[in-house]
């Protein structure tokens, strides 16, 4: 991705080796967070008072989170571009908290085991910079623009929120069987990938961010963390009603779909369950 030399957003939070211990807040932030620390094969019990001890940062990690303004600002500028054109009103551009070991949310307690993840109470995507190496040695997806492909579903969750999106996906799930609810955040999760893929097609175009084998690296990022995939790699065997993000295959074709086309108003998952 050609990101070198190019501005960063100024929704950065830093909050890198800042100390402290962290409990787990409550509610539906706090579920959320140990779904999330289920879905990477952690311990949920674990995060709860981490001790985060301070410490400095790398200059790696300190060209990873400079990677990641950049690539804020690029979904930025594609949204503010998108919610004017297709739907009539201002983007609130969402804030990038960037952490290491752990954090306190509006949605509870983040560490590194959590992963990347929105909270859509305090309109903010949660990254500890870890995760970047962990894709190419956990996940096999190494390369800067599988990082990329990260941050803007995440920020796609924040674009389901301020369309309505996840608050009515939110009610209905309480109505629902375990089953269906699941069937409803795998539809919630392969829009998200699909918007990320809408970013990529329309930051190329705005900011010519692309180079030779980008999308390749976003695709197997996708790929490498499909619901299928990880519950074979976890238990030796996959349960498809207990999926949430959806499968290897379906994360591919719906980020390549937003890709090839651009348009927004082709991003309807939902309508696969009926």
């Amino acid at each position: 991705m050609r990101w070198i030399g190019r501005q960063g957003s100024g929704n950065v939070q830093d909050r890198r080796g800042m100390g402290g211990k962290i409990a787990l807040g409550g509610g539906v932030g706090g579920i959320i967070v140990i779904i999330l620390s289920l879905l990477f094969g952690n311990n949920p019990l674990e995060t709860l008072n981490v001790e985060n001890a301070p410490r400095q940062t790398s200059a790696a990690e300190d060209e990873q989170a400079k990677f990641v303004s950049v690539v804020l600002k690029d979904t930025e500028d594609v949204w503010n571009k998108l919610f004017s054109e297709k739907f009539g009103g201002p983007y609130q551009e969402p804030t990038l908290v960037l952490f290491s070991g752990s954090d306190q949310s509006g949605c509870g307690f983040a560490n590194a085991a959590t992963g990347p993840f929105y909270c859509p109470l305090d309109k903010s995507v949660y990254i500890d910079l870890s995760f970047y190496d962990e894709l190419g040695s956990r996940f096999g997806a190494s390369g800067d623009f599988a990082m990329a492909y990260v941050v803007a579903h995440e920020v796609g969750h924040h674009v389901q929120n301020l369309l309505g999106t996840s608050g009515k996906v939110q009610e209905a799930r309480q109505r629902m069987s375990e089953e269906a609810a699941n069937r409803l955040s795998v539809a919630l999760e392969l829009q998200a990938d699909f918007y990320a893929g809408v970013w990529a097609h329309h930051a190329q175009q705005m900011n010519n961010i692309l180079e030779p084998g980008d999308i390749e690296e976003a695709l197997t990022a996708a790929n490498a963390i499909g619901d299928d995939r990880l519950q074979m790699q976890s238990q030796g065997y996959v349960v498809p009603d207990a999926f949430t993000h959806g499968t290897s295959e379906q994360r591919m074709h719906w980020f390549k779909k937003g890709f090839e086309t651009g348009d927004v108003k082709q991003g309807d998952t939902f309508a696969e369950l009926q």
